[in-house]
């Protein structure tokens, strides 16, 4: 992939990718995948599995991460406009509890790299979008957890992008614990970030 250029932010290991795109009147061109030009980025993460979601508006879908077999990702929009959002995790970072938040769209072609130790999740603004990650390890159920995606000692600016009292939740997402009930619960007996 030729990357046209990286965004990198306060919070170590995030970066925003924008790979380089061959418009002509007959559509586009862009490579979507190459480790070769990704490891000249800072990127040295070997992905096992891609994942596909597809969501209609108001879906918030988060705040998600794995402590054990924990994921690096790299994801991006295939069709539509999602807000992707990355909580910094990481036990011992002094950017913990911090995030960065990034408007993909199928327009834009950004991709989001967020390596272990980060929730993730993500809301549609289009009507639909279709959402489209590399992980580096397999999905785990025993280690899936989250954290709260309106948690107030957060303060991710969901409400930029979506009407707060229109957001479609999965069950499970309704029950992630905050930020703190997690510090309390899933740090302290997890070792793996």
């Amino acid at each position: 992939m030729i990357i046209k250029n990286v965004e990198k932010f306060d919070i170590d290991g995030l970066m925003v990718i924008e790979p380089a795109v061959f418009d002509d009147d007959r559509g586009y061109f862009m490579e979507t995948f190459n480790e070769k030009d990704l490891e000249q980025v800072g990127i040295k993460t070997k992905f096992v599995q891609d994942n596909e979601s597809k969501s209609c508006k108001n879906v918030l879908r988060g705040m998600h991460l794995q402590t054990i077999h924990p994921q690096a990702k790299l994801v991006r929009v295939v069709k539509g406009e999602v807000y992707d959002v990355a909580v910094d995790l990481r036990k011992n970072s002094p950017t913990f509890g911090k995030w960065v938040g990034v408007l993909l769209t199928e327009k834009n072609k950004k991709m989001f790299y967020i390596p272990h130790g980060f929730a993730h999740g993500f809301c549609v603004i289009s009507n639909e979008a279709i959402f489209s990650y590399k992980c580096d390890d397999y999905w785990c159920k025993e280690g899936e957890v989250g954290i709260k995606w309106d948690d107030p000692d957060l303060n991710i600016n969901w409400g930029d992008y979506i009407d707060l009292k229109k957001v479609i939740l999965s069950p499970k997402d309704e029950k992630h614990p905050s930020l703190k009930d997690f510090q309390k619960k899933t740090l302290k007996t997890s070792a793996s970030f």
